[in-house]
């Protein structure tokens, strides 16, 4: 992830460098406060294990079962920011977004005591982001986007629920803007989770099996995606 955002971010600059001393446009058009409603495909991948621990003969003995799940889904989301213009065809756009929708990792622990299913569930992401911006003409432009992005994470299953998802967003798109003020915009990225962990309780009742508190699970959310928004400039 660091090296791919490198390798953009250094490409994202020679663009606006070089762009920023040929094109005759006005950054005044793309201007001003927006808001905007969105529809993402997302590609999500959660590479995971499920370790199990037990006590053999006074030594620790670990079996560990990878746990790979990919998922394509369709999210809504709204989205508002603020251009500001800090050059003839340069803007720089402050926003956020919120995204709902969500994703599962399972896995299942089998135990010679018990035996149980475990689930992970990522939603409600929310991202605040910078978006440096160069204007192609009167009505197009062209940004790359930085962004901090949490999520909601929840667990079914007789486990114990872990923090809050943090990571990065990268992205790169494109935005159009008619006369009225009404906007267009394409965008494709990435987000970049921190790792999420939990292990069982012991606790299970009724039809929620219990899980060894030596079982843990941990995953890796990776989500790849493409964006279109509408919306209004003010």
């Amino acid at each position: 992830m660091n090296k791919l955002k490198t390798m953009l971010c250094a490409f994202c600059t020679l663009v606006l460098v070089n762009l920023g001393t040929s094109v005759s446009a006005d950054s005044s058009g793309f201007a001003g406060p927006y808001v905007g409603f969105s529809l993402m495909a997302a590609g999500i991948e959660m590479d995971g294990t499920s370790t199990e621990t037990s006590d053999s003969g006074g030594t620790n003995v670990s079996a560990t079962d990878e746990v790979e799940v990919g998922k394509a889904t369709a999210v809504v989301g709204f989205e508002a920011g603020y251009s500001l213009p800090i050059g003839d065809v340069l803007l720089l756009d402050v926003g956020g977004s919120y995204l709902s929708g969500e994703a599962k990792i399972e896995a299942i622990t089998d135990d010679t005591a018990a035996s149980g299913n475990a689930s992970f569930k990522v939603d409600d992401v929310v991202t605040v982001y910078i978006a440096p911006t160069i204007a192609l003409s009167e009505t197009s432009s062209l940004y790359v986007k930085i962004g901090l992005t949490e999520a909601d994470v929840g667990v079914s299953g007789d486990i114990t629920t872990p923090a809050n998802l943090s990571g990065q967003t990268l992205a790169v798109g494109t935005r159009s803007v008619l006369s009225s003020g009404v906007f267009i915009r394409t965008e494709a990225g990435m987000i970049d989770y921190n790792g999420i962990s939990a292990h069982g309780k012991n606790e299970g009742n009724g039809s929620n099996q219990a899980i060894p508190k030596t079982t843990s699970y941990s995953a890796e959310p990776l989500i790849a995606y493409g964006q279109i928004s509408l919306g209004m400039r003010f």
